[in-house]
Parts: C-alpha cells; sequence; structure tokens
C-alpha cells in the first residue's frame, strides 16, 4: 500500500535547506522507503513516542507520524535535533 506524503511548514523549510546531495538522499528516502513502508523507521518513545525516525545523515533525521486511518505519512522535521 502507498501512503501519501505531507510535509509541515518546518519539514519543507527543512528540506529546502539541506545540501544538494542530503535533498537528494532525502527525496528518495521519502518515496522508496516512507511512502511504501513507513513502520520501517524506528519507532520513537519517551515525548516521541507515536513518531517515527529514518536516518538522513550523521546528526540529520526524517520525523514523522503515520496516520494508519487516512494512510498518510506526516513529514514532521528533516534536519538535526542536536543544537537547537
Amino acid at each position: 500500500m502507498l501512503y501519501k506524503l505531507r510535509f509541515t511548514k518546518k519539514a519543507k523549510k527543512d528540506i529546502q535547506s539541506l545540501s544538494p546531495k542530503l535533498k537528494n538522499k532525502a527525496k528518495d528516502i521519502l518515496r522508496n522507503k516512507i511512502a511504501y513502508n513507513p513502520m520501517e523507521g524506528k519507532a520513537l518513545t519517551g515525548s516521541l513516542k507515536g513518531y517515527y525516525s529514518v536516518r538522513l545523515s550523521y546528526q540529520d533525521r526524517i520525523l514523522y507520524r503515520i496516520e494508519k486511518d487516512k494512510c498518510i505519512v506526516l513529514i514532521i522535521r528533516a534536519r538535526t535535533h542536536y543544537g537547537e
């Protein structure tokens, strides 16, 4: 089953600010991994329970939430949380 991808304003801004190489990698991960099998990401715990994460680079992650009933993946962030 193919999930629709939706982006928060912050996620769109994050992706636009990535280097061209990371931007292409993010597009590949979103289209070929998360859209087809969003449960493949790492399920987060604690205050981020219900969210998933996929590594984009050493520091950067794609943070998202799955809305199974609507077949939608909501992309929350696509940058680092270090130093913020």
